[in-house]
């Protein structure tokens, strides 16, 4: 469960909410003038957070890398390609799928 607090409200509970928070009962939303601003979330949380980040970089990379490759390839070109590569791969992950046992 998320809530929404004051900042001024968090100074005064602070302790008490990091302990919720610790303990994984709630995740706070600091606001600021009714903008929201930040947030306590357990060390979990964040440590997972940080790990969607990683995975977004490299995938946000990947797509970068991708684009400079076919950056001289006209786009129905380069669409017919990504459309190939996805049909080879989804029947070759059909292919395993039946090879393996029930």
């Amino acid at each position: 469960m998320t809530r929404t607090m004051k900042i001024s409200d968090v100074k005064n509970q602070l302790s008490s909410l990091v302990n919720q928070v610790y303990r994984e009962e709630t995740r706070i939303l600091v606001e600021k003038a009714g903008i929201p601003v930040a947030a306590l979330v357990s060390a979990d949380d964040l440590h997972r957070l940080n790990q969607l980040d990683r995975a977004w970089d490299e995938r946000t990379k990947a797509i970068k890398r991708f684009s400079q490759a076919f950056a001289d390839v006209p786009t129905k070109e380069a669409e017919a390609e990504v459309a190939r590569i996805i049909a080879d791969r989804r029947q070759r992950r059909a292919g395993e799928a039946e090879r393996q046992p029930a």
